[in-house]
């Protein structure tokens, strides 16, 4: 594993290294050719379908990352802002995953969501996507399980290693804009 998938002892709650073997090596952070050449640096760049999200960068290349991909990330696309940014957020099950999942219920909007830390499903950051001023209920965030990273999951919006998104939270700006590509939901997700 490269280096910067190690422990990060230095966050409030320190981050695990990234185990060996469970993220394929084509998920791993890189530097790539911009695929997007039309879209302005700053742009994220979300492929569902790939499990990719490119930064635009300068000079004519991307930073590419593995993402995973819940049920609510197969499920919008268009084009957003990132409204704002959070370092260890809080998580706030939405009402239709309570009504699916009652045990999630003490961490509902109505009673305060879930403390941040190693197991709240939004990890170490996360970006709030809007469209036209409204919030999508869209996020790109990290999360407690590497094995996510390349799959459909049954839950979530973009799924990124706890590395992966300190890294790209520090790249990216409020206001910055955001693509995500139509995509196909799994059969096994609708």
């Amino acid at each position: 594993m490269p280096s910067f998938y190690a422990a990060v002892p230095t966050e409030p709650y320190p981050i695990p290294a990234v185990p060996p073997d469970v993220v394929p090596q084509r998920f791993w952070r890189q530097r790539v050719e911009n695929p997007f050449p039309d879209e302005r640096v700053g742009t994220i760049v979300v492929d569902p379908n790939a499990f990719y999200l490119h930064l635009v960068e300068e000079g004519g290349s991307a930073m590419r990352y593995g993402v995973g991909v819940g049920r609510q990330g197969f499920s919008w696309s268009g084009d957003a802002v990132v409204q704002y940014k959070r370092q260890w957020p809080r998580w706030k099950a939405p009402d239709d995953m309570v009504a699916r999942q009652p045990e999630l219920e003490p961490y509902s909007v109505a009673n305060g969501g879930m403390d941040p830390g190693l197991d709240n499903p939004l990890g170490a950051r996360a970006l709030y996507l809007f469209e036209n001023g409204q919030d999508t209920l869209y996020r790109i965030h990290g999360n407690p399980e590497a094995q996510s990273i390349g799959q459909a999951v049954s839950s979530g919006c973009i799924r990124m290693l706890n590395q992966d998104v300190i890294d790209l939270y520090n790249r990216v700006t409020d206001g910055a804009r955001v693509v995500v590509r139509p995509s196909q939901m799994p059969d096994a997700l609708a």
